[in-house]
């Protein structure tokens, strides 16, 4: 059986510290989609790990994404969305284009450098109508990251829907690898488990490079669904049966907190009855999952155990996962 992380690594703030450097600014993340931004002159505030992000659509049409952090004093410039057509910082006033230019700096010198002092640029990527952004320079382009991922979905059928926010008394990692395998499932996710065949043969796994996949079928009629997470911190869940997609992002708040939300996606002039239902299942499984991760995190902060075990074929994605952020880390 393979080891699993050190259980420290789940509670300890100088780790959390090199998982931000190391990890968070370093990767594409999943920050909201685009009929936040479908307008020219509309905006989103986001946040990639604790980078916080603005991503906008200015006159020109073309898609931005910028440190969301005035040049000035640090001040975080905006929050929410919406429609403008500066974006300006509520300390100073320091305004900004939708094309992250420096516009005005009350008081200050006209001579200025204003030409060096417009929002840092950040890289931005989309995959169908989903909006990622990435704080570092360096590294694979989205299409890269997903790999097989990036044409296995169809997203043509889908509108988004709304959006959930949760937080978790854990680690975001216990959130990821609880997400990884369906190993408790049976056991935990009784709803779950009674609508989706969980058993070994039938529940198939995949590991990538940069992602994995889980697959299954609805007992009864066989239909279709699969589960997927990306690297580092996103989870995208197709329900079998008809159109339907939920994508978002967990990260850390602290070393034993981490927050999150799913975007939810359905078919134009879906039956709001079917869709009531499925919800009322994904947050059944939400509930169950916040009880476990929970859980898991008092055990493991406990201090007396250095570190767990591994379920060879069962938690094999999990063991890919820890590889990644052993590699980060190191």
């Amino acid at each position: 059986m393979q080891r699993t992380l050190p259980w420290n690594w789940y509670f300890e703030p100088e780790i959390l510290r090199r998982e931000q450097e190391t990890i968070f600014r370093r990767s594409w993340q999943y920050v909201g989609h685009e009929g936040q931004v479908r307008e020219p002159g509309s905006y989103f505030a986001g946040r990639a790990g604790d980078v916080p992000v603005v991503v906008t659509r200015p006159e020109d049409g073309g898609l931005r994404a910028f440190l969301n952090v005035c040049r000035h004093r640090g001040t975080v410039l905006v929050e929410g969305e919406g429609r403008r057509a500066t974006l300006q910082c509520p300390y100073h006033a320091w305004t900004y284009g939708l094309d992250g230019s420096l516009r005005a700096a009350p008081r200050s010198d006209e001579t200025a450098p204003r030409d060096e002092l417009g929002l840092l640029p950040l890289r931005v990527e989309t995959w169908g109508p989903f909006v990622f952004v990435n704080p570092s320079e360096e590294g694979p382009t989205l299409r890269e990251t997903l790999g097989e991922l990036w044409d296995a979905l169809a997203f043509d059928e889908l509108e988004f829907h709304h959006r959930v926010e949760y937080e978790l008394e854990s680690n975001w990692k216990v959130a990821c690898e609880n997400y990884l395998e369906c190993y408790h499932c049976a056991v935990a996710h009784p709803g779950f488990s009674a609508v989706v065949d969980v058993s070994p043969d039938a529940y198939l796994l995949e590991e990538h490079r940069w992602h994995w996949s889980q697959f299954a079928h609805a007992r009864g009629n066989g239909a279709a669904g699969s589960f997927h997470f990306v690297w580092p911190n996103l989870k995208l869940n197709v329900y079998p049966g008809r159109p339907n997609l939920s994508i978002g992002p967990v990260w850390p708040e602290g070393p034993e907190r981490s927050r999150g939300f799913l975007d939810y996606f359905f078919a134009a002039g879906e039956d709001d009855a079917w869709i009531r239902d499925l919800l009322e299942l994904d947050d059944q499984v939400g509930r169950e999952d916040t009880a476990l991760v929970e859980r898991v995190q008092r055990g493991v902060r406990s201090g007396v155990l250095g570190e767990g075990r591994l379920l060879g074929e069962s938690e094999r994605l999990i063991a890919g996962f820890d590889g990644l952020v052993r590699d980060a880390l190191a």
